[in-house]
């Protein structure tokens, strides 16, 4: 007989599994115990036994490998035996995100207020776990207050104006339904748009009679909120 035949996830190398008995006509035998080759013998590897415990030789993942077999044999001082094949099995438990991922981290100036940046997802060991996202205060979390969280999608609250702020810093959590959670900053870049010119201006909108022809009237500039721009000008 075997005391337990289920041990969580992650337990640390070594962790007793249960602990082997025996059944014998003779009450006052004692016994040893092996993993021995045989129907069942699949795990044997995996386990090891010290005295009358069988323990697990590696920390199990239940994600990787959920189910073990293993072969044993009791032996009692008079070298009689009996085999049995036992399952043991890797119970899940929910282990915290690891990371998350945001599907973009830049956006076009001048998209309407609410607009999409990007998605979010998470990273975790547990493949069918649920996800919330929230901002949260801590480092890097300077530009929270002008994003929102809208299920899985971060959106922006107001039109952004590459010539104004170009960067933001925001802070994310994520916390599965168990209650664990995972922190990670994001930068968020906002693209420059070439922008339509708003205005000329023209040095001087006067000249004398009589001037040369060709001469000179004034000097075109524009206005554009695109600092860097060059133009040109035609009638």
């Amino acid at each position: 007989a075997l005391s337990a035949t289920a041990i969580n996830e992650n337990v640390a190398a070594g962790s007793t599994v249960g602990i082997l008995s025996s059944i014998d006509a003779d009450a006052a035998n004692t016994f040893t115990y092996t993993l021995v080759a045989g129907a069942g013998d699949t795990d044997n590897t995996a386990f090891n036994i010290s005295g009358s415990n069988l323990r697990i030789t590696a920390s199990p993942n239940f994600e990787a490998k959920s189910s073990y077999s293993v072969r044993i044999r009791t032996t009692d001082q008079g070298g009689l035996t009996y085999d049995k094949a036992f399952t043991i099995t890797i119970t899940n438990v929910n282990e915290a995100p690891t990371d998350i991922a945001l599907s973009a981290t830049a956006i076009n100036e001048n998209v309407a207020a609410g607009s999409t940046v990007g998605i979010l997802s998470s990273v975790d060991a547990d493949i069918a776990n649920t996800f919330t996202y929230t901002l949260v205060a801590g480092a890097g979390d300077t530009d929270n207050a002008a994003f929102t969280i809208s299920g899985a999608n971060l959106q922006i609250n107001a039109s952004p104006n590459f010539e104004a702020k170009s960067i933001y810093a925001i802070r994310v959590r994520t916390a599965d339904q168990g209650g664990l959670s995972f922190e990670k900053t994001f930068t968020i870049n906002i693209n420059n748009v070439n922008e339509v010119p708003t205005d000329i201006a023209l040095s001087a909108t006067t000249i004398n009679e009589n001037v040369a022809a060709g001469s000179t009237v004034g000097i075109f500039s524009s206005v554009d909120a695109d600092a860097a721009n060059t133009f040109t000008y035609t009638l």
